[in-house]
C-alpha cells in the first residue's frame, strides 16, 4: 500500500491541541488521527520547535512543558526532516525566487526533501506547488 506523505506545517499541529480554536481544532484532531492511522505524516525539526514555543507560550491555553514535551516526544515517531546547513542554503535561494518569507521557505524545503507530496498549512496559497509539493489549507474560508 502506497501511503500519502504528507508534511504538517506548526499551526495544524498548534489547532489539534488548542482547544479554544473552534472549527479549526476539530479539523485539525481530524487530520491528525488520520496520518497517525495512515502512517503518512512529516514534520521538520523547525515545526518541532515552533510547537512546542507555541503551545507553551503562545495559545489562550498553554500546555505545562511536560506535557508539550509528550507531544514533541510522540510526534519524533514521524518522518522528521533535519534542517541542515544546505536546507538553509536551499531555503535562502527559494525565499528569493518565490518571494516567500525565509522561515517559510525552509518548511517547504524540509517537505521537499524529505519527499513529501502534499503540505498542509494556512499560510501558503491553496493548492500553489513549490519546489514540487502541492500545498494544501486544511482550513479554507467559509464561503
Amino acid at each position: 500500500m502506497n501511503v500519502l506523505k504528507t508534511f504538517v506545517d506548526t499551526n495544524v499541529i498548534v489547532y489539534a491541541y488548542d482547544t479554544t480554536a473552534g472549527e479549526k481544532h476539530i479539523r485539525a484532531r481530524k487530520i491528525m488521527m488520520d496520518l497517525w492511522r495512515t502512517g503518512g505524516g512529516m514534520i521538520s525539526t523547525q515545526v518541532l520547535q515552533e510547537l512546542y514555543v507555541t503551545l507553551t507560550r503562545k495559545i489562550p491555553r498553554r500546555l505545562k512543558a511536560p506535557q508539550a514535551g509528550e507531544i514533541v516526544e510522540d510526534l519524533l515517531t514521524w518522518d522528521v526532516a533535519v534542517n541542515d546547513g544546505e536546507a538553509i542554503l536551499q531555503a535562502i535561494g527559494l525565499e528569493t525566487r518565490e518571494k516567500l518569507s525565509f522561515w517559510d521557505a525552509l518548511v517547504v524545503v524540509a517537505a521537499a526533501r524529505g519527499g513529501a507530496e502534499v503540505l498542509l498549512s494556512e499560510d501558503f496559497a491553496d493548492g500553489r506547488t513549490l519546489a514540487g509539493v502541492r500545498v494544501q489549507n486544511p482550513f479554507p474560508p467559509s464561503r
